[in-house]
This record gives structure tokens, C-alpha cells and sequence, in this order.
């Protein structure tokens, strides 16, 4: 991938493909390159970054608790306000069995 000045001073991003142009006896002689403009795909790579950072702050710093499991009922999500409330950190709570681990004895079988 290349970034292309344009006459206007725009950027442009283009995905190349080249490969070497030879003469009849195999010396290289030029070079020929294909070109596809990926842009407007960068510019919705990053646009969708930025969101799932801006995302990311939000669950971090909210003042609620947000905690999520996988399919496996393991932890895979533990925001700060959880590790607050709860005592563990991020680090602690990740990957292990929430029900388990967080849920106090009298209602693990209503949560499961």
C-alpha cells in the first residue's frame, strides 16, 4: 500500500501489485504496477477504529459496572467501575467463570 500525492495535494492510498518487465534476454528493463485505490477503505478503517476506541473509553470510565462473559461463561469483559466495586482488577477477573468466581453461593443456579 502507497500514498499517492494528487495534483490537488489530496493523499490517496493505493494497493499495488508490480512485477519487472524484461527484455528478450531476461535483463530488467522496467517495471509495470497495477494499481487498486483503497482510500476511501482506509478512511473507513480508521473511522471505525476511532469509534471502537471511543467505545472502549466509555466502557472503561462509566459509572456503572459493565462486565461481560463468552460463550463459555468465562469473563471477557471487566470495566473499572467493576473492578472498583468488586475488588478485583481487570487482570484478575479475565477469563475466569463468572457464576464461580463472582456470584455468591444462594444464586449461582438462578444466574447459570
Amino acid at each position: 500500500e502507497l500514498e499517492f500525492c494528487t495534483k490537488s495535494n489530496e493523499i490517496r492510498y493505493l494497493l499495488v501489485n508490480a512485477t519487472t518487465r524484461r527484455d528478450p534476454d531476461g535483463n530488467i528493463v522496467g517495471v509495470v504496477g497495477v494499481a487498486q485505490d483503497v482510500t476511501e477503505a482506509k478512511e473507513h478503517d480508521r473511522a471505525v477504529a476511532a469509534m471502537a476506541r471511543e467505545l472502549r473509553q466509555l466502557v472503561d470510565t462509566a459509572n456503572a459496572p459493565i462486565f461481560g462473559i463468552d460463550v463459555n461463561g468465562n469473563v471477557n469483559e471487566w470495566n473499572d467501575k467493576t473492578a472498583e466495586i468488586t475488588g478485583f482488577s481487570y487482570e484478575e477477573a479475565m477469563s475466569r467463570p463468572l457464576v464461580q468466581t463472582f456470584i455468591v453461593l444462594k444464586f449461582r443456579e438462578s444466574v447459570q
